[in-house]
């Protein structure tokens, strides 16, 4: 059978669960053979393939990812805390650039305090800092040096769950 080019990356890269993309190469291998990806993860893994304009993941319906918690964890404190403090977050999250103290100054200082310290990869400024290198790994963020990163259009994954979760809960409440 012939496959297509970087199959064997492509394939790693989105089991390793790493966004692909939209500047990448192996997105641009996905896109030029969705149908065939699409099938693919369906019945070699049972794994969802969610493309999209900007990137690319896979999702299992069996998954008990605690990474992807505690990711999401973080993005509802993130935003809940700029957002308190007057700032437009989806917009910072679309193009402004962050640093670790200024993580750190919301983490700290959050009233969620109670939710931070309950959580082995949020509960300090280096297990945080670890949390923001996976998500490097993972393309949810590009870091511009050792103190300094971006988000990716992936961000967007965890804004959607977290809109999901709010309607639904004021769906429920009415």
């Amino acid at each position: 059978m012939e496959y297509p080019e970087h199959h064997l990356q492509i394939t790693q890269s989105l089991i390793d669960g790493k966004f692909l993309l939209s500047n990448d190469e192996y997105f641009k291998s996905v896109k030029g053979n969705l149908d065939f990806y699409a099938d693919f993860f369906r019945k070699s893994f049972n794994y969802e393939l969610n493309f999209h304009e900007e990137f690319v993941y896979i999702i299992s319906p069996e998954t008990s990812e605690s990474v992807s918690r505690d990711i999401s964890i973080f993005f509802a404190i993130l935003c809940y805390e700029m957002d308190r403090d007057g700032k437009n977050f989806l917009e910072l999250l679309e193009s402004g650039e962050f640093t670790l103290e200024d993580v750190d100054d919301y983490f700290q200082n959050t009233s969620f305090i109670d939710l931070v310290e309950s959580n082995k990869q949020l509960n300090d400024s280096d297990k945080r800092r670890n949390l923001i290198n996976l998500m490097a790994r993972r393309n949810i963020v590009e870091k511009l040096g050792d103190n300094r990163f971006v988000f990716t259009p992936a961000y967007k994954v965890f804004i959607e769950f977290a809109k999901e979760i709010a309607i639904g809960r004021l769906t429920k409440s009415n």
